[in-house]
Parts: structure tokens; C-alpha cells; sequence
């Protein structure tokens, strides 16, 4: 019904927003990587946007790119996940990482998020498998196999996707895996 709005934010409370379309303020909760991407409050804002109709409430969950909404539909098609659940897992890890999970049927990404467990975990892998990994994974350009164990190991050492990511960013192509470690790390100790 409400499929996008365009307005002044004029409040944020993660992981609520208040959005001022023509003096109408509409209350919609996003996913914190959209909340993290947000203007300054009083500036122009564009949100897609998802309306949910239930019989105690209608809510709308608001995405700042297609891609998260089209992530966000896919999880709330599965038995047992909601769009609490949805939001969680979005606010979590990035569409690409979520994407990169199903390809690779990792369920241990998953689990670092808060709300989901092991078997909700593997059921959102099952599920999701060739809808939300596959059409990713042609966009994404192929990381080598250097760079992937790279990503594991600091991944094992504690740190989370995104610190894990922005480290291989700043890393030659070319890198072994011993001197990508110590790069990396030197870079996330910084």
C-alpha cells in the first residue's frame, strides 16, 4: 500500500523514525544499517518502504535500498520469522553478507544474531537458498581464496563482518594469507 516515503526526518529512535511527509509524521522502524545511513535530522529523507497489517497494529519498515527490502520480504515469507525477526537479522549483517551466507550455507553468521538460533539459523538457510544468495552473488565481484581465509580468521579472532570487511578493503589483491593477517590486523588495531 505504502510503498515509499519522501520527507523531513523529524525524529530518531532506534530503531524508530518519525518522518514528516507534508505536516502527516509517520512512524516507521528500519534496520540499523539504514538507521546508520540516515541524514541529520530536519534534512530530506527517502525511504522504500513495507506496510504490515496486522489485527493489533499496522506498522511500516522502512529500507534505504531496494535490495534491503527485497531481503526483508524474503525473510517474512518464512515460517516462524516475523518482521521483529527480519529486522533483527538486517540490522545484524549487510544484504551482501547475508547473501554470501546463504551461498556458502554458513549458519554460524547467523547465529551471531541476536534472536536467532542454530535451527532457526538453518531453516532461514534452506529456505533462502537460490531466492537470496544466488542473485547476490552475481553482483558481488568473487573474493580469491587468500582473501577468504583471511576473512575467517579474523572472523575466528572475534571480529565481526563489518570490521572483517573494511580490513580486506584496504588490503593489495595480491596479498598471501600470513601478511594479510598481519596487515589486517595492524589496520583494525588502529
Amino acid at each position: 500500500m505504502i510503498g515509499k516515503l519522501t520527507g523531513t526526518l523529524a525524529d530518531k529512535n532506534p530503531p524508530q523514525l518519525l518522518v514528516d511527509c507534508h505536516g502527516v509524521g509517520y512512524e516507521v522502524d528500519v534496520p540499523m544499517s539504514t538507521f546508520y545511513n540516515l541524514p541529520g535530522l530536519g534534512e530530506k529523507v527517502s525511504l522504500l518502504t513495507h506496510f504490515v497489517v496486522r489485527e493489533d497494529a499496522q506498522i511500516l519498515y522502512g529500507f534505504g535500498t531496494a535490495s534491503e527490502r527485497e531481503a526483508f520480504r524474503q525473510l517474512i515469507k518464512i515460517s516462524g520469522v516475523g518482521p521483529r525477526t527480519a529486522l533483527s537479522v538486517l540490522s545484524g549483517m549487510s544484504v551482501s553478507e547475508l547473501g554470501q551466507a546463504i551461498s556458502l550455507q554458513e549458519p554460524g553468521r547467523l547465529v551471531k544474531v541476536p534472536g536467532i538460533g542454530k535451527k532457526t539459523a538453518e531453516r532461514l538457510l534452506l529456505e533462502l537458498k537460490g531466492k537470496l544468495g544466488a542473485e547476490l552473488d552475481l553482483r558481488q565481484p568473487a573474493a580469491s581464496d587468500a582473501q577468504a581465509d583471511i576473512q575467517q580468521a579474523l572472523l575466528a579472532l572475534g571480529y565481526n563482518d563489518k570490521e572483517a570487511a573494511a580490513a580486506l578493503k584496504a588490503l593489495p589483491a595480491d596479498v598471501g594469507v600470513s601478511d594479510g593477517i598481519k596487515l589486517a590486523l595492524k589496520a583494525l588495531a588502529k
